[in-house]
């Protein structure tokens, strides 16, 4: 015997109605949830990070490596693997716990196939930037702050207590329109690449040439 429903047993409508309503606030809440990270990472990738001069750049840049030589591709290939990398400063001091922007000029020139040696020890690290400043005065290769030398890629920023920068190094990777790119160890903790305009900051002590 088949039983008939009854006509005013309303429940199993306002069930369904009631599912169909939660399976919609559910999908809202999906749909935020999904635009709400993809605002995040946008905002990770697109925002302003914090820079000590100019712009700090968040992936390395295109080179023209036009008319480079041997030395200066392999120190541009050197500095993007290690921008890339974010290895700890103790890779670059030989392990020692220290301010490592020096270390890291040092060791990448070496790497390069170009390295430095220290005035007072004859080692390839030379760990602070007086020390780095003596090397290329010794080596005629130092360069004071002037509106007639374009740095090159290559060349080595120097930069005296009390700058932007503080005491510091970075290497060079492009330059045009008085403008310069730089990556450098130590710079908020991280291998960093910063685009600036030189003659807008004071303390630039000068330049070691490649």
């Amino acid at each position: 015997m088949t039983t008939l429903e009854n006509p005013s047993d309303t429940s199993t409508p306002r069930r369904r109605r009631r599912g169909g309503r939660w399976l919609s606030i559910i999908a809202v809440l999906a749909t935020l949830a999904i635009l709400g990270g993809t605002g995040v990472y946008w905002w990770k990738e697109h925002s302003p990070l914090a820079a000590v001069a100019g712009d700090r750049m968040r992936t390395f840049p295109a080179v023209d490596r036009t008319g480079l030589d041997e030395t200066q591709n392999r120190i541009l290939d050197v500095l993007q693997r290690e921008f890339s990398a974010q290895n700890p400063g103790t890779k670059y001091s030989e392990g020692i716990a220290e301010q490592w922007c020096a270390d890291f000029v040092s060791w990448v020139m070496r790497e390069a196939g170009r390295p430095l040696a220290n005035p007072n020890s004859g080692s390839w690290r030379i760990p602070g930037v007086y020390t780095l400043e003596e090397y290329y005065r010794g080596q005629d290769r130092f360069v004071a702050p002037n509106a007639e030398y374009r740095p090159r890629v290559g060349d080595v920023m120097l930069y005296a207590e009390g700058s932007v920068f503080n005491q510091h190094t970075n290497i060079v990777i492009a330059s045009a329109d008085g403008l310069v790119t730089t990556v450098g160890g130590n710079e908020f903790g991280k291998v960093s690449i910063h685009k600036y305009r030189p003659a807008d900051y004071s303390g630039v002590v000068g330049i070691g040439r490649l």
